[in-house]
């Protein structure tokens, strides 16, 4: 064997050129010194990422920290969008009145026992019971009990509530008295021509001034042989939405 590797030396050096046998040695130098410069790069990376460990979970926190932050302020962004253009209405309402206190609606009668929404105003802001409470699209109701910070508006949809009220076309009297669904117009005259969809509003009252509107007729009764005549009111105010609300002035 070392005869044949020398005579494959010498052959190499009478031409001139590099053996098989010293191209394969220098091959595999390479192959071994690469393996060698690869494991020790990934031994100082591994220790590296062991060193830094510590400080990339901070700012992994960190990062946590901000997106929470930014869920939170886009989620009160959207929820004051929504809100604009009911808040721009009552706005624009209470301007157009002169007179009132804004107040937002924070709770309803859990029991469902009465039509009630509780306001996050009260007293020490003038509100007092009997006060009447309209938003951008008709009447709410009115105030039955006041506290400094708080009051509680009986709906007009509820069966306590009697409201003077006026077909407004016409300027037809009656009663507007809650149904616990909707309202139920009475004791109208019989010699009133009413027809479905005519405006019902208020008329002068202890709560509320005439003119703001209650809803419009669904349907008409006609009892016979009664003196009067009824009819059914869908109230104008979504109260199943019920959020921004104007306590009128006394």
């Amino acid at each position: 064997m070392a005869a044949a590797i020398a005579l494959i030396q010498l052959d190499a050096l009478k031409s001139g050129k590099p053996s098989l046998l010293t191209v394969a040695l220098d091959s595999v130098s390479v192959y071994a010194q690469d393996a060698a410069a690869f494991a020790g790069g990934g031994s100082r990376g591994f220790v590296e990422g062991i060193a830094n460990a510590p400080h990339l979970a901070q700012q992994n926190g960190e990062l946590r920290e901000k997106n929470a932050a930014l869920r939170s302020q886009n989620e009160r962004l959207r929820e004051a969008l929504a809100q604009a253009p009911e808040a721009q209405a009552i706005e624009h309402l209470r301007a157009a009145l002169e007179s009132g206190t804004l107040a937002t609606v924070v709770g309803f009668d859990p029991e469902g026992l009465s039509r009630t929404v509780t306001l996050d105003r009260g007293t020490s802001v003038g509100i007092k019971p009997d006060d009447g409470v309209i938003d951008d699209e008709g009447v709410v109701g009115r105030v039955i009990d006041a506290s400094p910070a708080s009051s509680t508006v009986l709906l007009v949809t509820d069966g306590a509530s009697k409201v003077p009220a006026v077909v407004q076309r016409g300027r037809w009297w009656g009663i507007a008295t809650g149904t616990n669904t909707s309202i139920r117009l009475e004791y109208v005259s019989q010699d009133a021509k009413l027809k479905l969809g005519d405006v019902v509003v208020t008329g002068e009252g202890r709560s509320f001034r005439a003119g703001y509107e209650l809803g419009r007729i669904t349907r008409i009764d006609h009892p016979e042989g009664a003196l009067y005549q009824s009819a059914v009111v869908a109230p104008s105010v979504a109260f199943g939405r019920l959020s921004r609300v104007l306590v009128l002035a006394r």
